[in-house]
């Protein structure tokens, strides 16, 4: 279980946790839960609670037992049963379900609006009725004291079928191109939707007319945030009889009083991604608006954030169970999420064990890290020699590599390498002594890399700290005690290489100092030499640095440039002629390749003059292979032309072809006739 805390609100992940490889079997999976602890402490509040690839729609049942939920692929339909916490039934459909209602406090009345215009209803045992609508549908809301459903799409049209008569209605014709969404208030049976153009329309279901609308867009508009598109409505809810919520597909969220045409409060979620979910705390006074990365609580008189929360994977859909503090979403992921926050609410009955659990949790992230199973690439397995098992059952072929037991991995590593735990004991054993050497008496030692930067850095902060004797000056940093530069001093890719043309150009005037600085280093590492050889910790005191005359005359600076760039030259130069001298000495002998047995010797020319011949048009070339005797061409009856080709035979099929008439030649010779040998007449008995 996972335990997130924003705002001082406590959020528990119960579908978080370790999980399981899905190759893996049954037998081998149960195997895991008896032996693994980790897997043992995992909450599987309601068993395979998941989708195949995507789950889109999620809703409860009005008493609270049943939770269904909608996904892909292929599309189908799930229903939980929370007193038992477990899956009741599932059942597949045509077509990929854009939103689905539950009309019966049970799972006994549901309606479906599938992708393909379809509108699907279904009882116990099944699938019951299916009618279709004209135009695509977007949403639907059911109107229960006229049994009425309201279907809003890709049209002007807000289409109404009766359920208790069984045929469509007269439809409401709005102002808007397409509806999106739409929502009735349960307290007065006013019906709205939301429109492409950022419009919601409200209409009276009693009279069938308009009675106001609200332009959201505008209002939704902001002066420090600029607009690249027209915003469209993407979520409507309504709240108490008074009250309502809005969801542009920019990303902001409009809560409205009906008896104002203007936003009491507009709340950004900052992403600029369609609000997908509006629900209502009551207790509380929230709003729990969702877009496809994060859901956010927020209070619906001031706008102040309570709390939020960013799943992993995008959200669909956000379902909260009534009167408790449990919540649901379906994501762009096989795995449903269940979050409960104690604070909203006590846990449903159902699972009323969570509020003595969360007590006692302690906050440990997910971790989806297969912790018996090691992943290696097809490289880790040519260093380990294990490229022979690749198709056997010891290697699980995954994404760009293998997944392998833990155990087969470590067994064949120190096989494989027996001295790495050798060589990490001595590397131990360095560390903690280079630890105790620090709380020793610290002698003036150069690093290995960089000495004369160092040097250069020490003498810098000796004088800084002559200059500053006496006066109240800040302390400027050292980088030699700076970690952040620790690496420029021991590893050797950042040495200084002041041969290169660009430092020479760089730092021209390095070159004076540099001769006082490389004989300050020869003293310190003889020093350092004595000290190794003596075996003795003595404290080594620097040299006085002697002061460097540079003359900060920018005359002299550019003479030092120009003399720099005179050597660099001359040195280039010298480079140069040492390159024609190797050249000219250079005598190119003539090489001699043997030629295998079997095989012929082939000109260069033969290369050219099939380059010629393709370069010819066609008519040449059959004009050329006529004289070759590999082309003819005769008149037929008809008038027409028929041309007959020899194909060209290869090296191999011509000495297979002699060889075979080398050896007919050879048979005849050695034949023998049979003519000599004749019947005379009258020999032999007559046949009677």
């Amino acid at each position: 279980m996972q335990v997130s805390s924003l705002n001082e609100v406590k959020i528990y992940s119960l579908s978080a946790g370790r999980s399981l490889p899905e190759w893996l079997s049954d037998r081998k999976k149960r195997a895991l839960q008896k032996r693994d602890v980790d897997i043992q402490r995992r909450i599987e509040l309601i068993q395979d609670f998941d989708m195949p690839t995507v789950s889109t729609n999620l809703k409860v049942s009005r008493d609270g037992q049943y939770i269904m939920a909608a996904g892909t692929y292929k599309p189908r339909v799930r229903c939980f049963d929370t007193y038992q916490l477990s899956m009741k039934f599932e059942r597949c459909l045509d077509s990929e379900v854009i939103t689905f209602d539950i009309l019966s406090d049970d799972y006994s009345k549901i309606v479906f609006l599938l992708c393909d215009r379809y509108v699907e209803f279904h009882s116990q045992h099944g699938r019951y009725y299916r009618t279709r609508i004209p135009k695509f549908g977007r949403d639907f809301s059911y109107h229960y004291p006229s049994c009425d459903l309201y279907f809003v799409g890709a049209s002007s049209e807000v289409y109404r079928l009766n359920l208790e008569q069984g045929r469509y209605l007269n439809s409401l014709q709005t102002d808007a191109s397409e509806n999106h969404v739409c929502d009735i208030n349960s307290a007065h049976g006013l019906f709205a939707t939301g429109t492409i153009e950022g419009k919601v329309e409200c209409w009276d279901p009693r009279t069938r007319n308009r009675v106001g609308v609200l332009d959201c867009a505008l209002s939704s508009t902001m002066a420090d945030k600029e607009v690249d598109r027209l915003p469209s409505i993407s979520a409507l809810k309504f709240d108490g009889a008074l009250n309502m919520a809005v969801g542009t597909s920019t990303g902001q969220i409009l809560f409205y009083d009906l008896r104002s045409s203007n936003p009491l409060i507009v709340k950004d979620h900052q992403y600029g991604l369609p609000i997908k979910s509006i629900q209502f705390h009551d207790a509380l006074d929230l709003v729990i608006s969702a877009d496809s990365r994060i859901i956010k609580f927020w209070n619906k008189d001031t706008g102040k954030i309570f709390t939020s929360m960013e799943p992993e994977h995008d959200i669909n859909d956000v379902c909260i169970y009534p009167n408790s503090g449990m919540l649901f979403t379906a994501n762009e992921a096989p795995k449903m999420n269940i979050y409960y926050i104690p604070v909203l609410g006590p846990a449903p009955k159902w699972c009323s064990f969570l509020d003595s659990l969360t007590e006692e949790l302690e906050e440990n992230p997910e971790t989806t890290v297969y912790d018996d199973y090691k992943f290696v690439t097809r490289k880790d397995l040519e260093n380990l020699g294990l490229t022979h098992l690749i198709g056997s059952p010891l290697l699980r072929a995954y994404m760009h590599g293998f997944f392998m037991d833990i155990r087969l991995y470590h067994k064949v590593k120190t096989m494989v390498n027996p001295f790495a735990y050798e060589e990490y004991r001595k590397e131990k054993i360095r560390q903690k002594i280079e630890e105790a050497r620090v709380q020793r008496v610290q002698l003036k030692k150069l690093p290995k890399v960089n000495k004369e930067l160092a040097l250069k850095l020490i003498e810098e902060g000796e004088e800084d700290l002559q200059n500053r004797r006496g006066k109240k000056q800040k302390k400027t940093p050292n980088i030699l005690t700076d970690d952040r530069f620790k690496v420029m001093f021991e590893n050797p890719d950042f040495q200084v290489d002041e041969k290169s043309e660009e430092f020479r150009l760089l730092n021209p005037l390095v070159s004076k100092i540099s001769e006082k600085r490389k004989k300050k280093l020869v003293m310190l590492e003889q020093q350092e030499t004595l000290r190794e050889e003596e075996e003795e910790e003595q404290e080594g005191k620097p040299s006085d640095a002697e002061s460097s005359e540079t003359s900060d005359d920018e005359k002299g600076w550019v003479e030092e440039v120009r003399k720099q760039r005179r050597l660099l030259h001359q040195e280039e130069k010298v480079k140069r002629q040492e390159r024609l001298k190797e050249d000219r000495q250079t005598v190119l002998k003539p090489q001699f390749f043997e030629i295998k047995a079997g095989e012929e010797f082939r000109s260069f020319k033969d290369t050219a003059q099939r380059q010629k011949l393709m370069k010819k048009t066609l008519g040449d070339r059959l004009q050329l292979e006529e004289k070759v005797g590999a082309l003819s061409v005769h008149d037929t009856i008809v008038g027409s032309k028929q041309a007959t080709f020899k194909l060209k035979k290869s090296e191999q099929q011509q000495k297979q072809q002699e060889a075979e008439k080398h050896h007919h030649q050879e048979r005849r010779k050695l034949r023998r006739s049979a003519s000599h040998l004749k019947s005379k007449k009258g020999r032999g008995r007559p046949f009677h």
